[in-house]
């Protein structure tokens, strides 16, 4: 095998790897319970409005794409995932939203040159292994003029945090593969997207989250319905002293974030038009 044929088998592998990851547990479930309120705060920000042609990069089960369609978008959902993209459009149809779903890489989207107005990703393109593959083909598909709009948590934040907890604990990275944090940083976006866009607009907000009742309840929710917290789990699985102590490590950090019943998630929202 040579050695193009190798990293193209490695890197199928690989994807195929985290298509599985995202399909364990409940993802719709955090969408709609935890972090409903990101999809609607992208498509204000991008400035959807009925007409535009949008895409939505790793849209999981539409969090963000079902918003911007019910403001009167043409919207392409396209997710690596397609038990994801399956439970979104029984959501759609749901509340009366009309759009396309399509499986499809972030890395490689199956798209043409400048086809839509808006390309988004609302915590999902963050997960891509490969940012600058991802963030050129972002690029690519947006119209000159167009505006691209990345929501991502960032590496400071809970979310953040969480990750750096599990890494221990989780399987070695692939090679190239770059920790999604990293999109959280208006410097590292900035830096894959380069001088192929102008009016770079960064925002560090923050989701309030009070869905849990206590750390115990936010722990138990993520081990059974976030796809990478139950993968690290299960790579631990026949080491109970190591589990135990992400388990505590967990605990501890959702302890120390509730603040009057409420935990606050911090994220970077990004747009930027593309150069004409």
């Amino acid at each position: 095998m040579t050695e193009t044929a190798r990293a193209l088998e490695d890197d199928r592998a690989l994807k195929a790897k985290h298509r599985s990851m995202w399909a364990l547990g409940d993802y719709p479930a955090v969408a709609r319970q935890v972090v409903a309120g990101l999809g609607p705060a992208l498509v204000e920000a991008c400035g959807i409005k009925a007409g535009d042609r949008v895409l939505d990069v790793a849209a999981g089960s539409g969090n963000a794409s079902i918003p911007a369609a019910l403001a009167g978008a043409d919207v392409v959902a396209s997710d690596l995932t397609p038990e994801l993209l399956d439970v979104g459009r029984d959501e759609a149809e749901a509340r009366g939203a009309a759009l396309s779903w399509q499986e499809a890489d972030a890395e490689d989207l199956p798209f043409g040159d400048g086809s839509f107005d808006t390309v988004m990703s609302c915590v999902g393109v963050m997960f891509a292994p490969h940012h600058q593959a991802a963030a050129d083909e972002l690029v690519r598909v947006c119209r000159p003029g167009g505006t691209i709009g990345l929501l991502n948590w960032t590496p400071e934040g809970f979310v953040g945090e969480m990750f750096a907890i599990m890494k221990p604990y989780a399987p070695p990275s692939p090679p190239g593969a770059q920790p999604p944090p990293l999109w959280g940083r208006e410097d590292h976006v900035r830096t894959l997207l380069g001088d192929r866009v102008t009016d770079v607009e960064a925002h560090r907000r923050s989701l309030r989250v009070d869905a849990f009742g206590g750390p115990e309840d936010f722990r138990a929710f993520f081990k059974s319905a976030y796809g990478p917290t139950i993968s690290v789990y299960r790579n631990l699985a026949d080491d109970p002293e190591r589990t135990a102590a992400l388990d505590a490590a967990l605990l501890d950090l959702a302890r120390d974030a509730l603040g009057d019943g409420a935990l606050e998630w911090e994220y970077l929202l990004l747009t930027a038009r593309r150069g004409v």
